[in-house]
């Protein structure tokens, strides 16, 4: 009976200090530019050229398109919350940052690990590695990171969306973040908070799992590998793929699995900022930019545009 019908939320995020706060907006404003533009400039080279059309450079492209809609999902209205502009999300608003935020994560789990897959084959089977990556398998691999991202993120968002609340009404984060809706329902959220720990179990120890396995399998690959600039080449290309996984799986297994899960907000809200932006900013560096074959691809589209002005 004492139950009102909530239309809108107060989002808490950081200090209420304004210095502070100017401060975290210029470092927030920086590190989301560097996610668009890294993002979109790694997007754009692999669709422009054509030596770029390989099974590796696909995945790095709808990875790029994930960290693209992923931090543009939470972070313009963190920066408007930042500068005193925006701190109030109405119902629907919240409800759709929740439901796209599981998306594009859910959906980045698994395309690392189709990742993954696809560095195993390169390197420990390399005569059929054309013949196993073929443009169908690629497109199949995709198309799962995507349904399963969107059934399994759809399903949670619907859930958590139709529990009741009736205040407060002030959700202690930068963004709806799932957990921090949670702890604003009115009735019991042990069904929820159980589903969640089911869908990390699939999306994130499975996937590692199988992330694991396969450089298991890559490890004693290398181990077999007699030239050294062989070692090089194969350490350079798996290195990066194992920083970006730790860097996504560890922050989501500490967030959602460990112990206190939920309970911490400002560790919540750090562990988020690495989702929203450190992450999707350091992407690119890590996975493309600093690639020879991406350069050149770089290089080559800077002269087109020379020889275009000119």
């Amino acid at each position: 009976q004492n139950e009102t019908s909530v239309t809108e939320f107060i989002l808490l995020g950081f200090s209420s200090n304004p210095v502070l706060r100017l401060c975290l907006f210029g470092i927030f404003s920086v590190l989301y530019s560097a996610t668009l533009m890294g993002n979109a400039l790694v997007f754009v080279l692999i669709c422009l050229d054509y030596r770029l059309h390989s099974p590796m450079y696909f995945f790095l492209c709808h990875l790029s398109i994930v960290d693209i809609c992923y931090a543009s999902n939470n972070v313009p209205h963190m920066l408007r919350n930042l500068l005193g502009q925006g701190r109030t999300i109405s119902f629907a608003g919240c409800g759709t940052q929740i439901h796209l935020y599981l998306i594009f994560a859910l959906t980045e789990c698994v395309l690392l690990a189709a990742m993954s897959y696809d560095r195993y084959v390169a390197i420990c089977h390399p005569l059929r590695y054309a013949l196993i990556m073929n443009r169908r398998v690629c497109l199949t691999l995709a198309a799962v990171s995507w349904a399963f991202g969107f059934l399994f993120g759809t399903l949670q968002a619907s859930l958590a969306l139709h529990l009741p609340f009736c205040g407060p009404c002030e959700v202690d984060h930068f963004f709806c973040e799932i957990l921090a809706v949670l702890k604003l329902a009115c009735t019991d959220t042990t069904a929820n908070k159980v589903l969640i720990f089911a869908v990390c179990v699939c999306f994130l120890l499975f996937p590692l799992a199988l992330i694991l396995i396969s450089y298991l399998h890559i490890l004693a690959t290398i181990l077999r590998i007699r030239s050294v600039a062989g070692w090089h080449k194969t350490f350079s290309t798996c290195g990066s793929h194992l920083a970006v996984v730790g860097l996504f799986y560890g922050n989501a297994i500490f967030m959602y699995m460990g112990p206190g899960s939920g309970n911490s907000s400002g560790r919540e809200k750090v562990l988020s900022l690495f989702y929203s932006l450190v992450s999707p900013s350091l992407n690119p560096l890590i996975y493309s930019l600093r690639n020879k074959q991406v350069k050149e691809a770089l290089l080559k589209l800077q002269r087109r545009k020379r020889v275009f002005h000119s």
